[in-house]
């Protein structure tokens, strides 16, 4: 049985947070449809609002605290990512972007990425197809074709049957094929890791 990761990136700020919820949502029809496939599905569920002042610190210093590079770590060795903002403003909230600006460089590139975002009005929806679409194609990663907004409206009438459950089940099915076609990831590379064995270290061998 193949083993998939899926990293579920949420930037809502508030306790409970609808943007959580879609988020959660999402992660769950990929893994129900990877689980079809076959697959051992882990999701790694990140709460951005648990990491912002660490972001901050990171963009100030350079460096990320423990918590967070741990965090940044997860996702650049996820198969597959769902990211989550609330539209502020007509685009992603700071939060978002500030965590994605120190996500490490090409860590994204080849990523299968389902994006959503929810909003107080349908208006905010064209936010994911001007603002959070474009930030991840500039990445590198492999935006798939359905991303997912739901307005408080789409909630009210959640009942199982709804417009936003049928596109929360297409979004997922499309992460979970994309996610299965590609090979399971290896993770981040380890910039300390020795590339020769000490036994050639002390002979005196040059790798080069």
């Amino acid at each position: 049985m193949t083993r998939r990761t899926l990293a579920v990136v949420s930037a809502g700020l508030g306790q409970p947070s609808s943007t959580r919820l879609l988020a959660d949502q999402l992660a769950a029809a990929a893994r129900d449809e990877l689980v079809g496939r076959g697959a051992d599905v882990e999701l790694r569920p990140v709460d951005l609002r648990e990491h912002a002042h660490d972001v901050v610190n990171h963009l100030l210093t350079g460096f990320a605290p423990t918590a967070l590079r741990r965090t940044l770590d997860a996702v650049a060795a996820a198969d597959g990512l769902i990211a989550v903002t609330p539209i502020f403003n007509a685009s992603y909230n700071g939060l978002f972007k500030s965590f994605f600006d120190v996500v490490d460089r090409d860590a994204l590139a080849g990523t299968p990425v389902l994006v959503g975002a929810t909003g107080g009005t349908a208006r905010h929806s064209l936010a994911l197809e001007h603002a959070v679409r474009p930030m991840f194609a500039y990445l590198r990663a492999v935006v798939l074709p359905t991303a997912v907004f739901a307005a408080p409206e789409d909630w009210a009438g959640d009942d199982g049957d709804s417009a936003l459950r049928a596109r929360i089940r297409r979004a997922g099915a499309e992460l979970a094929e994309q996610v299965d076609r590609r090979p399971a990831t290896s993770g981040p590379a380890d910039p300390f890791a020795l590339t020769t064995d000490f036994a050639a270290l002390l002979a005196g061998h040059d790798p080069t």
